[in-house]
């Protein structure tokens, strides 16, 4: 059976089931074709290969996987399933990101299917008029879903959202598609299904509210012969059961691995602190923290353990960090309501907080299609929600989906990724609403559309309010300019790094990412001037220390070389580059008993650098001094 076999079964034999499987296919055809598309001219793209960011902290763990390191014995420190897939692949294919786009664009355009299925399931009636109208909003949701624009960059690079989009829509449609409460063998796929998933992007879970609902709320099964009630509990039990089964890679490695008793994984205190503290802004904000998912979960722990003068095991990282967030929201409620309340204001925002840049970069790339954006959809969604609730009871589950995920990100933060899940039930509603918008018009019926207007023009201005913040519009100039200056497209990343740099003069990373350009522009001085302002602003700025070590090594000045990189060790002793960069230097001023032992903690922390090991040679090769013999007598041996 094919994929749209699969999800186009027929309820009922006739031409109506094989029309509905023919469109079906043809959806699946379109949508997997604009995502191939996109994903063809990314791979001509600079951005095809992760350099930094999240992107990176996959593809990084990834290659470990495939040279070996399966663990650290470490409870997990960022959620696995992703990075084992790639790992999986990459074994099997080669090292190419091409193989898990491609299978993320046949994720993406099940998504369109999907949406084209739950329309025609939910906006119709028992007359055919209404089921082809039902047919027709189907096709302008997955046509809607195909081109919008943050969906067709999620899908093609290296980053789990398709794949949580895909299986939380396509309980959805299960849930919608049955009349009756799922059976129990059902209830335990779900729940394999589920926990799976969560193992990748653990928000998932939410979903698990809305399978209940349907256990608790529809008819029982037709094969059920004994209490009702006995087979719901057994269900419930079953699907908790393969939740239980579904996340076992995790909890498994965790407690019986490495010993420490973590359920998923242990950076839930972290993000909770990130979206519940005094500085959190509702949008990913790190205070004292870099940003980027490696360097904060790597900063996130080293604080920890400062803080408790010991090393920690990871459940006692997120135990500090939880510790900590929920003091904050004990402490301080007026201000933490507030903060949610931000949120929410942030969620139906317009305004798109990409926290990888990648929107905004694939686009000036010629790699995107053009089309709508989040704003449109929510904009267009709310007079749809008004009149589908009312007039299709079965909308009101594509509702509580979006209300569930909303939910699941409440805790902690919103970007355009997070919200992504949500967007494909925004969508069935606004093509509703258009659709109805287009029918009652045509017909004459006038009252409907004015209030369809009215109610648009009060979406359209609570989802266009401004975010006044300029850290918020600079972080998406920064991260282009990031980008741009990692390709060597020096042009494009003085652009637009001047521009984030306008907005914050005073942040740390934008003067360093300056810094970084004006060295490869070849201006030392202006690089100087960029690397001193970020260590005004940040005292123990590792790049920035490193940098300017290396500047001053290249001058031949030995002890302001030393001293910049002692520092840089200082603020990571775990750096293993710092150590060789400070054994470089005491060698260069002539102390090579100095350097032995930075080269030596070099080498232990990282054996498989060719240049460590040749520079712990060309040390062991400097002459040592001879001691010079004492004119003291021997003192005369203890009895």
């Amino acid at each position: 059976m094919t994929f749209p076999d699969l999800l186009f079964r027929r309820r009922d034999p006739g031409s109506d089931g094989r029309g509905l499987l023919r469109l079906g296919y043809y959806v699946f055809a379109f949508a997997l074709l604009v995502r191939l598309i996109a994903l063809v001219r990314l791979t001509s793209s600079p951005s095809l290969l992760p350099t930094g960011g999240d992107m990176h902290f996959y593809d990084d763990w990834a290659r470990q996987i495939v040279h070996g390191r399966f663990t650290d014995h470490f409870a997990f420190y960022g959620l696995p399933l992703y990075a084992y897939l790639l790992a999986f692949l990459y074994r099997i294919f080669g090292y190419s990101p091409f193989v898990p786009g491609f299978l993320q664009a046949c994720l993406d355009a099940g998504t369109a299917m999907l949406l084209f299925k739950i329309a025609v399931r939910v906006f119709r009636d028992d007359e055919e008029p209404i089921r082809n109208h039902a047919k027709a909003i189907g096709l302008l949701a997955a046509a809607g879903w195909t081109l919008f624009v943050p969906a067709q960059a999620y899908s093609i690079i290296l980053m789990p959202t398709a794949w949580l989009v895909f299986v939380f829509w396509l309980l959805v449609w299960q849930i919608v598609d049955q009349e009756r409460a799922p059976t129990p063998l059902r209830c335990l796929g779900y729940g394999a299904l589920i926990g799976i998933t969560a193992t990748g992007i653990a928000t998932i879970l939410f979903i698990v509210p809305l399978v209940l609902a349907s256990l608790l709320l529809k008819p029982p099964p037709n094969s059920v012969t004994r209490s009702p009630w006995l087979a719901r509990g057994v269900s419930i039990a079953l699907l908790f059961l393969g939740l239980g089964a579904g996340t076992s890679p995790c909890w498994a490695h965790n407690y019986f691995v490495a010993r420490d008793p973590v359920f998923l994984s242990a950076h839930g205190g972290i993000n909770l602190w990130l979206g519940n503290n005094p500085e959190a802004t509702g949008y990913p904000h790190f205070p004292g923290l870099h940003a980027g998912q490696a360097g904060m979960l790597k900063d996130s722990i080293d604080l920890a353990e400062a803080a408790a003068g010991k090393n920690l095991k990871r459940s006692e990282v997120s135990a500090y960090w939880s510790t900590k967030a929920r003091a904050f929201i004990s402490n301080n409620p007026g201000a933490w309501l507030k903060l949610i309340g931000r949120k929410l204001e942030n969620f139906w925002n317009a305004f798109e907080y990409d926290d990888l840049s990648v929107i905004a970069s694939l686009r000036q790339q010629g790699v995107l299609f053009p089309g709508p954006h989040f704003g449109i959809v929510a904009a267009l969604a709310f007079p749809g929600l008004f009149f589908g609730l009312r007039r299709f009871p079965a909308s009101r589950w594509i509702a509580a989906a979006i209300l569930l995920h909303l939910i699941a990100i409440l805790p902690v933060f919103v970007t355009e990724r997070y919200r992504l899940a949500a967007v494909p039930g925004l969508i069935l509603f606004a093509a509703f609403g258009l659709h109805c918008f287009w029918e009652n018009c045509s017909l004459g019926r006038y009252r409907s559309p004015a209030i369809y207007l009215g109610l648009l023009a009060i979406a359209s201005v609570f989802v266009s309010l401004p975010r006044p913040d300029p850290s918020l519009w600079a972080t998406e100039e920064y991260n282009s300019g990031r980008q741009a200056l990692d390709s060597n497209n020096l042009p494009l990343a003085e652009l637009h790094l001047q521009r984030a740099y306008s907005y914050v003069p005073d942040n740390p990373e934008t003067n360093f990412a300056l810094g970084n350009l004006r060295l490869s522009q070849g201006d030392r001085a202006g690089a100087k001037s960029f690397y001193r302002a970020t260590l005004k602003m940040e005292g123990k700025h590792k790049g920035a220390l490193s940098n300017l070590g290396v500047l001053a090594l290249e001058e031949r000045q030995w002890q302001a070389a030393i001293n910049l990189f002692q520092a840089s060790v200082q603020s990571d002793p775990a750096d293993a580059k710092s150590h060789y960069l400070l054994a470089r230097a005491e060698l260069e001023s002539g102390n090579a008993a100095a350097a032995l032992p930075e080269i030596e903690i070099a080498l232990r922390l990282s054996p498989d650098q060719p240049e460590f090991r040749a520079l712990l040679e060309a040390i062991e090769r400097v002459p040592q001094p001879t001691p010079t013999p004492s004119t003291y007598p021997e003192p005369p041996a203890s009895r």
